[in-house]
């Protein structure tokens, strides 16, 4: 058990993907390039933690391949690092390469280590603070929605809507580009059901032996934890804690922020 006074919390933020399907949805930057007031989203989810009394380091996993880490650096290190912030190199291929990377700088005094998402730039402090008393409580918290919408699980199939369209054929166009629909293969009930976000935190000592497991592969952090046997506490997350995926969410997240895109600002305040 630790104290709050005790504690030294280490952030890590995962900043290493390729914004595939940002990209595929008409993105023309990295998602973590993007303006928000005149701050790449990048830096917005760094600065969440700079204002955190508990924040001792922060850690940044970029892209794990030598050039396009290079041009990371090139890009952000100056802001970042007038943060505190170290850049490290991340995976190439997978979420938890570049945390099990961003985990071997880690100071030895931390207690406590924090995951979060790069793409999350809307977290609160509030959110943090619940988060982190949890971790000094249980050892292991995440924040989660309760889920409200119905969920269902495809079965794996698809097919083409319009199999036979005359107009499609006059235009030379095939079938296979035209929408598709996916099928049902069960409903799940909803009860006690959460849509987790991050930051995730950990005692720093069960992260790492969670890290050390032969198998990786994880959608998150908490679910490596899990698989030691160990609980992990849910504490109530923010619906204001959106994750950018796609342009779309832009906006949104300007909304939530209360900034302003760039072509609404001065041009000498534009980023």
């Amino acid at each position: 058990m630790f104290s709050a006074d005790a504690v030294q919390l280490c952030v890590v933020l995962s900043a290493g993907g390729s914004s595939s399907r940002y990209a595929a949805a008409g993105g023309v930057r990295s998602k973590l390039d993007e303006d928000l007031g005149g701050k790449p989203v990048l830096q917005r989810s760094v600065e969440l933690f700079t204002k955190h009394d508990a924040v001792r380091s922060i850690i940044v996993a970029g892209p794990g391949e030598p050039g396009a880490f290079a041009a990371f650096r090139e890009q952000h290190a100056d802001r970042l690092g007038l943060m505190g912030a170290k850049l490290v190199p991340g995976g190439i291929d997978f979420r938890w390469q570049s945390v099990r990377a961003a985990l071997e700088h880690v100071p030895a005094e931390a207690t406590h280590v924090a995951v979060h998402d790069a793409a999350r730039p809307c977290a609160s402090l509030e959110l943090i603070d619940r988060v982190l008393h949890a971790a000094i409580r249980f050892g292991a918290a995440v924040p989660g929605l309760d889920v409200s919408d119905t969920i269902k699980r495809l079965d794996g199939r698809e097919e083409t809507i319009a199999e036979d369209d005359p107009a499609a054929a006059i235009l030379g166009l095939s079938p296979a580009s035209g929408p598709k629909a996916r099928f049902v293969g069960e409903t799940i009930p909803r009860e006690r059901l959460v849509q987790v976000q991050t930051p995730q935190i950990f005692e720093a000592a069960l992260l790492k032996k969670a890290y050390a497991q032969a198998d990786l592969t994880s959608t998150d952090d908490a679910g490596l934890v899990e698989r030691l046997g160990r609980a992990v506490a849910v504490v109530e997350g923010d619906s204001r804690n959106l994750k950018i995926t796609l342009p779309s969410d832009l906006p949104l997240a300007r909304a939530i922020l209360q900034v302003a895109p760039p072509a609404q600002r001065e041009a000498s305040r534009r980023f």
